[in-house]
């Protein structure tokens, strides 16, 4: 498909720099394509409504890291020269593929100096060498030091990686460190949050555990790619990064036996929905699964295992407006999208959410 189909305007204002304060006071656009209205305003502690006792939510439970690092590389005798260095996955426990800016100015072999500082210390400093260099500015980072000690220096030396359309307009501060992560996130390895789930509270969940609603967890560690635009002009043309994610046997049990009764799947962002379509079978049969994903999800992909969808909006061109145009209709996002512009509902990382049931397949 033309790439330009998912385009719309969007004005500067719509984009949220902060959360909305409580979590859970957000608003929430409900998009049923088969129903009259198809749209309606709601907030997100409106979700237990939509829901039937034996539903399943799907979370994420990936933890962001503080993957965005500045560090100054060396070579040989030449002067010192600052870039900056996004991780996005990693390869070994002592290598981490990563996205750099400027790319040009590093090839195979350079140093690259990280934290050092006048308050420099063990886990103050961190040291890498680029293995190798690919395409579109990725680099192989192999660092000097190994699994949980080099996830201590990462920690100390690293920053948040806001979403570029927040990190050009104001600096990651003390906040995001709480604010970009959600309550219930335990695996550590992602560079960029699940956003849909940080709309959840305690208050919440306990409003879905009265209603009756189950609660499973997968891992999907989210990578820079997702910030990267769909640059080819037609949808065939586009290559995804891969990202690494697990459903363990037992959770995949416990989500067929969810289906077998007549429980709907509804996954709490579209990284777990990208995760479950990925372990699912052409009958729908959830499996256990283990790997790297670079499932890329566009209309006229049929959905074999989730049902239901909570997201937050997307960029246009990006590759998550498609799969949500995938899983509710293409037109009916759109129309969606302008409401919700129109509407003042507020978009991306730190906005509003939308609940989207799916359209017939």
């Amino acid at each position: 498909m033309r790439v330009d189909l998912f385009d719309f305007d969007l004005p500067e204002t719509s984009i949220a720099l902060r959360p909305a304060s409580p979590r859970d006071s957000a608003r929430m656009l409900v998009v049923r394509p088969e129903a009259d209205p198809v749209l309606s305003d709601r907030g997100v502690l409106d979700l237990p409504s939509f829901l039937r006792p034996g539903d399943a939510l799907v979370f994420n439970d990936t933890k962001v890291i503080p993957a965005q690092l500045e560090g100054i590389r060396r070579r040989g005798e030449d002067v010192a020269t600052q870039v900056s260095l996004t991780l996005h996955m990693r390869v070994a426990p002592d290598r981490w593929k990563a996205f750099a800016r400027p790319a040009r100015r590093l090839k195979a072999g350079d140093r690259i100096s990280f934290g050092h500082g006048s308050n420099a210390c063990l886990l103050g400093s961190l040291d890498a060498t680029v293995e190798d260099k690919g395409e579109a500015g990725e680099v192989t980072l192999r660092f000097d030091l190994s699994g949980p000690v080099l996830d201590e220096a990462i920690m100390s030396v690293g920053h948040i990686p806001l979403p570029p359309y927040i990190a050009s307009k104001r600096p990651e501060d003390s906040r995001d460190r709480a604010d970009y992560q959600t309550v219930y996130a335990r695996e550590e390895g992602a560079v960029a949050a699940p956003t849909a789930g940080l709309h959840f509270t305690d208050r919440l969940f306990a409003e879905l555990d009265e209603a009756g609603i189950e609660r499973h967890f997968v891992t999907l560690h989210v990578g820079a790619g997702t910030f990267l635009p769909v640059k080819a002009d037609d949808t065939d043309d586009h290559v995804m990064h891969e990202e690494i994610g697990h459903v363990d046997a037992v959770t995949a049990e416990k989500l067929n036996a969810v289906r077998a009764r007549g429980g709907r799947i509804v996954c709490v962002g579209t990284t777990s929905l990208r995760l479950i379509e990925s372990a699912a079978a052409e009958d729908g049969n959830i499996r256990h699964w283990s790997g790297p994903t670079g499932i890329f999800i566009t209309p006229g992909y049929r959905f074999r295992a989730v049902d239901m969808l909570m997201t937050n909006f997307h960029l246009p061109k990006s590759t998550l407006f498609m799969l949500v145009s995938a899983f509710a209709g293409l037109d009916t996002m759109r129309g969606a999208y302008a409401h919700a512009i129109a509407g003042g509902y507020r978009f991306y990382s730190y906005g509003d959410a939308s609940l989207l049931f799916r359209k017939d397949q």
